[in-house]
């Protein structure tokens, strides 16, 4: 019996090692396959592949008709300005204006107290009627004298001196009527009334005051703001230009704010300057303004935008393709192998980051537009679309 039990008891040791095996050898495929399936579950996807060469937008030359403006600096002036002052001495009375107000011509701005030139004016008025009556009396005596002299009942003498008599009082008459219009213009200055119309600045008198004819300080300054004027500099070498601009008609010109996102005003050009300034080289030119809105105001800076010709058909490229080199500018077209070539340009104007191109180009041709920093003649380019561009380009940190 003892065989037996050796045997069957080794039997059982053999079956528990051989499960202990098969257990262990899932639990490593188990294992292999958790592991197996992270690494597959985190992988990164391959990135998208691009076609070879240098990654490029690219823009075709197009032709359209392109304005060519000039631009200065300028100085808005009211059209007309006037410090509005006494023309007589006097208590002012009364002050008519609001500051900042709009006056029309004619509108009263101040009072000064009217009672002594009132009076100037009556006492020039007697004057006058108590002269016109002695001429008047002068002149029956004469007409009396002129009837009886024939009849020898007047001498001639007597004659004479009556007609120098009438004479004389007729000019103290007229001289009369002379101090009695300089009484009632001396009574009108009290009235004082705006010469245009325009807007009131600051009151610099106030009411009670004395005033005087010859004060230089006035009493309000009045501007007229519609229509307005700017005044800018262009340099002396544009006046062909602005000459043969005016010469075909009115010439617009628009003003800018300093910083030049916002249109003020549209207008057009009133005149240049007879003279060159030679201490600058440059011509003063003035526009007008009609000002509907007030956008302008006396003493403004702005940046003055001229038109002075439209260029027709032109060929015109974005200015990001430009480059500029030592034999002057140039771009990159595209040829049709997709290579990169070197192509000098003439450029004319440029505006809004749009460039005139006078020489070099054809029009559909493509030029380079981004990354012209790792094109060279001969690359190979591989032109995307700016989205993609924007995702092919290295994300900072």
């Amino acid at each position: 019996m003892a065989p037996m039990d050796q045997e069957t008891t080794h039997g059982w040791r053999n079956t528990d090692s051989t499960r202990k095996r098969w257990g262990i050898g899932a639990l490593l495929i188990l294992v292999a396959l958790g592991i197996a399936w992270w690494a597959g579950l985190f992988r990164p996807t391959p990135a998208k592949k691009t076609p070879g060469g240098v990654q490029v937008e690219t823009v075709a030359v197009q032709t359209s008709d392109v304005p060519v403006y000039l631009e200065g600096l300028g100085t808005v002036q009211a059209l007309y300005t006037d410090t509005i002052t006494a023309r007589v001495d006097g208590q002012l009375d009364t002050v008519a204006f609001t500051e900042g107000q709009m006056v029309a011509k004619g509108d009263l701005l101040a009072q000064i107290d009217p009672r002594p030139y009132q009076a100037a004016l009556d006492a020039a008025l007697a004057n006058q009627a108590k002269d016109s009556a002695t001429l008047a009396s002068a002149q029956h005596d004469l007409d009396r004298y002129v009837q009886l002299a024939p009849e020898d009942l007047a001498s001639k003498q007597t004659v004479d001196d009556q007609r120098g008599l009438v004479g004389s009082l007729t000019a103290q008459v007229k001289s009369d009527a002379a101090a009695t219009e300089n009484a009632r213009t001396q009574l009108d200055y009290t009235r004082i009334t705006s010469p245009i119309q325009g807007r009131t600045g600051i009151r610099l008198v106030d009411p009670g005051n004395i005033v005087h004819a010859a004060d230089t300080t006035g009493i309000v300054v009045v501007t007229q703001v519609q229509p307005i004027s700017c005044i800018f500099t262009l340099p002396e070498d544009a006046l062909p230009r602005v000459s043969a601009a005016m010469a075909a008609g009115p010439v617009s010109v628009t003003a800018i704010s300093r910083d030049g996102k916002l249109e003020l005003d549209h207008g057009i050009v009133a005149l240049i300057d007879n003279q060159i300034d030679q201490s600058t080289g440059t011509i003063r030119i003035k526009a007008r303004f009609p000002n509907a809105h007030n956008t302008l105001w006396p003493g403004e800076f702005v940046m003055m935008r001229m038109l002075v010709q439209t260029d027709r058909n032109a060929l015109t490229i974005p200015s990001s393709a430009v480059l500029r080199g030592p034999d002057g500018a140039f771009t990159y077209v595209v040829k049709a192998d997709s290579t990169a070539e070197v192509r000098p340009i003439t450029l004319g104007d440029e505006l809004n980051g749009v460039t005139l191109v006078t020489a070099g180009l054809k029009p559909g041709e493509m030029v380079v537009t981004s990354n012209q920093y790792r094109v060279q003649p001969g690359s190979r380019l591989a032109v995307v679309k700016p989205a993609d561009a924007a995702a092919a380009a290295p994300k900072s940190p």
